[in-house]
């Protein structure tokens, strides 16, 4: 058996860990990795991604369960997560998503006192079981490559327009955009 070392996660595990909510926070200053504030709604990048552009999007209200959410909220969280998608799509260009919550610390909340979606883009032969079986994530971009990549489009974000409309208008550009999962990746280690 092969061991592969994943040397960066021990800051993760080992690291002083932020005060406070990491959500509210970064809605009270500029962080680096807040890609959108909203009135309601913000998308930060997951500093310890699975793979490039996993996002992470939360209600601007400190909420930890989604009944602590009126309609209205549902509303304009999932509009939030559904033109983060579309985003991604568009610039990144994978074929296809994992979408989901973590309710709870046995359920994989890492940081359970506020809701948040995960959107974790995903491409044909990704590397996502080496994250399971050995500890290990194969990224190829830089996270902040990845955000200087992502921030423009998160500039438009509007969510006051129809699903429908977003459809028409990202369908032909976005197969003009270049893949940029394709090709060889290499493993970032922290040196």
């Amino acid at each position: 058996m092969k061991t592969m070392w994943a040397p960066w996660r021990i800051e993760y595990i080992l690291g002083a860990k932020e005060k406070g909510c990491v959500f509210c926070n970064a809605i009270s200053v500029n962080d680096q990795l807040t890609l959108y504030k909203g009135k309601d709604t913000l998308v930060i990048m997951n500093k310890y991604p699975y793979i490039n552009g996993h996002l992470l999007v939360a209600p601007a209200r400190h909420v930890s369960a989604l009944g602590e959410l009126d309609q209205n909220e549902m509303g304009i969280l999932l509009a939030t997560v559904e033109q983060s998608v579309a985003i991604i799509k568009k610039v990144m260009r994978p074929e296809g998503f994992n979408i989901g919550l973590n309710l709870g610390r046995v359920a994989g909340a890492g940081i359970e006192e506020h809701l948040h979606f995960h959107i974790v883009p995903r491409w044909s032969g990704d590397t996502n079981a080496l994250a399971v079986f050995a500890d290990v994530r194969v990224i190829p971009q830089h996270l902040q490559e990845t955000f200087e990549l992502l921030k423009p489009h998160f500039q438009t974000i509007d969510l006051n327009r129809t699903p429908n409309a977003a459809a028409t208008t990202s369908g032909s550009a976005a197969a003009k955009q270049p893949n940029l999962r394709k090709g060889p990746a290499r493993v970032l280690r922290r040196i």
